[in-house]
């Protein structure tokens, strides 16, 4: 059977694509099998990159842009949304990835010993002057691995050596930590902070910040013992001094464990799926009304697709909506549950080469991929 009303809704396809420029691909490759076809065209984000951008035009929202510190001392423009809650209450959508962006940085300069998560907390307090009652940080898609000790410090938190003085804003070293003092700014007590993570890894462990997402930001191998034990040390003394378990709480190994500076800062705060708050943002699930099909799409599907990102709350509503899914995606690894086909823009077998070629031609790949995964199925 051939669908009428199509919903198109990727998130980014990272490195190479925004969400919005994968939506438009997709169409195209639509288009060009099925002219007819009625598309409803929604890019998405689980918290990462695209998120305040997304959010920010569904809802009209007044986009800010404020200089901070960036994850190696320098300077960035960080950009921000405020949007009207239904009663008329601001709310400021934050992206931690407009201050530590991992794509940002050049693969010889990154360095998860090194990187903070200072300019993070700025932003928080730039949105807090701006007069907010809640913010929406979006985390994922960093370059660093600090635990968010360093936005706790920019939100006053103290991080002190056994002499009582303030660390270095670099995670090694949380080592020497001796004592953490709350933040004296009372507007923190007065604000609602909700995390969007795209992961609910733990802090450490085998499945914690620094052991699965830290390759991917430069680690070697010997820096993994010495950052693990900082987060250690970092999450153990919040536990000690303000009596807060960051280290079982899930979510907090996402965006090199920001969650947990966070938390350290404004207790209340709370780790909520980013996928899904972006979803009711943009009101995805009353979209799928009288939708014939829905096509997701992202970077890689493999086993952390069903942790949180984006495709996986997109499969969920389907689901829910007897609505069949298919999907396009750089690589195909694992075939998530309920999702009826999918189409790679590579094979798993494809060589270094193969992939940066996909990547700079991305649109055209995506486009090509469509029209075979739409021919497919539907049986044309």
């Amino acid at each position: 059977m051939i669908p009428e009303r199509i919903l198109i809704c990727p998130q980014e396809f990272k490195g190479s694509l925004t969400a919005n420029d994968a939506s438009n691909a997709i169409a195209k490759g639509v288009n060009s099998v099925i002219p007819a076809a009625d598309l409803i065209i929604q890019p998405l984000a689980d918290g990462g990159p695209g998120t305040v951008d997304i959010v920010g035009e569904a809802a009209g929202g007044q986009f800010v842009t404020r200089t901070v510190m960036g994850p190696f001392g320098q300077s960035v423009e960080a950009r921000y949304v405020i949007i009207q809650n239904a009663t008329g209450g601001l709310i400021a959508i934050i992206e931690q990835a407009s201050v530590t962006a991992l794509a940002d940085v050049a693969p010889e300069r990154l360095n998860p010993t090194k990187a903070t998560s200072y300019g993070v907390g700025q932003i928080i307090l730039d949105a807090i002057e701006q007069g907010v009652d809640e913010i929406v940080l979006g985390v994922g898609g960093t370059c660093t691995n600090d635990g968010g000790a360093g936005a706790a410090q920019a939100l006053g938190v103290g991080l002190l050596d056994p002499a009582g003085v303030e660390l270095p804003n670099h995670p090694l070293h949380l080592v020497r930590l001796e004592k953490i003092t709350p933040s004296a700014n009372k507007k923190l007590k007065q604000i609602q902070l909700r995390i969007a993570v795209d992961v609910l890894n733990l802090l450490l462990g085998p499945t914690g910040a620094t052991s699965v997402f830290g390759p991917q930001k430069g680690m070697r191998d010997w820096q993994a013992p010495a950052l693990e034990e900082a987060l250690a040390i970092f999450a153990n003394q919040i536990s000690v001094d303000l009596n807060i378990d960051v280290a079982e709480r899930e979510g907090t190994g996402a965006g090199g464990g920001l969650p947990c500076g966070l938390i350290a800062a404004i207790p209340t705060t709370t780790i909520e799926s980013g996928a899904s708050l972006v979803s009711d943002a943009v009101h995805l699930e009353a979209q799928m009304a009288e939708i014939d099909l829905v096509i997701t799409g992202e970077g890689s599907l493999d086993s952390q697709t069903s942790y949180g990102k984006a495709v996986s709350h997109v499969l969920a509503l389907a689901k829910s909506a007897n609505i069949p899914c298919i999907a396009i995606a750089g690589q195909v690894n694992e075939i998530p549950e309920f999702l009826q086909d999918a189409e790679p823009l590579v094979s798993r077998s494809a060589t270094d080469e193969d992939i940066k070629h996909a990547m700079i031609h991305a649109s055209n790949r995506v486009g090509i991929a469509t029209k075979t995964l739409i021919k497919r199925y539907c049986e044309l």
